[in-house]
């Protein structure tokens, strides 16, 4: 079958066919009852579709924000203080030690 329009079920009944046209030819159309439902295509037709079209480095260099000098900073003050946090923690959990030797 030349045609790249198959209706469902030719396409259930020749998959193998419709694959090899998909892959050797051009992309398959399935209808189903009658509207287009599906699109068959190689794999490597797939590969091409979903490939960005340039990384994230050439992305990030093409930027029309590339040349914009932006300074970041980080704040150095810290929103608590993160030993009594740790030795908190540690309390915490030999409490839970204890508590589970004591009523196990």
């Amino acid at each position: 079958m030349e045609n790249s329009t198959w209706q469902l079920q030719d396409a259930k009944s020749k998959f193998s066919q419709l694959v090899d046209q998909a892959m050797h030819h051009n992309p398959q159309v399935v209808t189903k009852y009658g509207n287009n439902a599906v699109v068959v295509i190689s794999f490597e037709d797939y590969t091409k579709l979903t490939r960005p079209k340039n990384d994230l480095v050439s992305f990030l260099r093409n930027s029309p924000l590339a040349e914009v000098n932006i300074e970041i900073t980080r704040n150095s003050d810290l929103p608590r203080d993160l030993e009594s946090r740790k030795f908190s923690e540690l309390g915490f959990l030999f409490f839970m030690c204890c508590k589970s030797l004591i009523f196990s």
